[in-house]
């Protein structure tokens, strides 16, 4: 398990850097200019100039090889060691991990966008999640239990509408049932925890059937082995069957998937951002893209492949408690 870890993080910077890249070439090769301001305006010739000089936008190879000195944290070990000033932030901290500038938000630094929006995402991100695996399961269990009954074909078909059906269709819906006809809620950004809810449901439906029909296919593979056979036999009650015997060993389909979708999850859904008007990251990374905000872009990229690549260390962890037999 240790050298398992200690692999995953040693690979950690190199997936990391090839992130980079493939980001900053793709950012890179939008059309657009970076400098514009948020009206469309360009800002002077002799303010742009200077501008570009400054972060280094006049070339790829010059803005790609700074931004990485600056992420790093080479350029501030490099100040430290020749004993020159370390560079600084606006409120005069020193930066280890310093995203850069907005370009959009000239006056505001990506670390300090990224550490306001990234909570409300990942309130929102957990919040989903725990919906998720209480439907999927539920669902799933269900399901399974009695295979072709009408509670498993009424099941199969809600996970069916729950995959095809987008998230913004099924937000739209939420808010006129809810806050609209029903006056439970409210329009507009969410307030506290419970404002969280009908955003949190949204996202949490497509990753709900998908864990669905996981479990259910899981549950009828464990439910016809000889060893849950076994367990009937021994006369052990029905529900210590599909719990004890049953769930966990299907639960390991659910485990793998379960990382990507926290992942991405905890960093926000665009779209689901968009239609409640979460304050959260999501919404920063679509006006970056649209505004061609580079240092923004990079930024938020950067966190969702971290997260991604730690949560799917957390599911290969999980994946081996359950089922010790499993190495390498």
């Amino acid at each position: 398990m240790l050298a398992l870890i200690a692999r995953r993080l040693l690979q950690l910077p190199l997936i990391l850097g090839v992130i980079y890249t493939l980001t900053l070439v793709l950012a890179w090769a939008v059309p657009g200019n970076p400098l514009d301001r948020p009206e469309g305006r360009r800002p002077p010739a002799e303010v742009e100039m200077a501008m570009r000089q400054k972060y280094n936008l006049d070339s790829f190879g010059s803005f790609y090889f700074s931004y990485l000195d600056r992420v790093s944290g080479v350029r501030y070990l490099r100040d430290r060691l020749n004993g020159s000033p370390p560079a600084r932030a606006a409120d005069g901290s020193a930066r280890v991990f310093d995203l850069g500038p907005s370009l959009r938000y000239h006056d505001r630094n990506v670390n300090e966008i990224i550490s306001q929006s990234l909570p409300v995402s990942v309130r929102l991100g957990l919040l989903s999640i725990v919906f998720a695996l209480v439907i999927g399961l539920a669902a799933g269990v269900a399901g399974a239990w009695k295979p072709g009954s009408l509670l498993d074909s009424a099941t199969l078909s809600v996970a069916l509408i729950g995959i095809s059906m987008p998230t913004f269709i099924i937000g739209t819906a939420l808010l006129l049932v809810f806050p609209v006809w029903l006056g439970l809620g409210r329009v507009g950004p969410p307030q506290g925890i419970l404002g969280l809810v009908l955003p949190a449901l949204t996202l949490s439906l497509p990753t709900a059937a998908y864990i669905a029909r996981l479990t259910r296919m899981g549950m009828i593979e464990q439910l016809s082995s000889d060893y849950v056979r076994t367990a009937r036999a021994k006369g052990l009650p029905e529900s210590a069957v599909v719990v004890r015997h049953g769930l966990r060993n299907a639960l390991l389909p659910v485990i793998s998937f379960l990382g990507p979708a926290t992942a991405a999850a905890l960093t926000g859904s665009f779209v689901v951002e968009r239609v409640f008007s979460v304050p959260g990251l999501g919404q920063h990374f679509v006006s970056a893209v649209q505004n061609k905000d580079l240092f923004l872009i990079i930024g938020v990229v950067m966190i969702y492949a971290t997260m991604l690549v730690l949560f799917n260390l957390a599911s290969d962890i999980m994946y081996r408690w359950v089922d010790p037999r499993i190495t390498g």
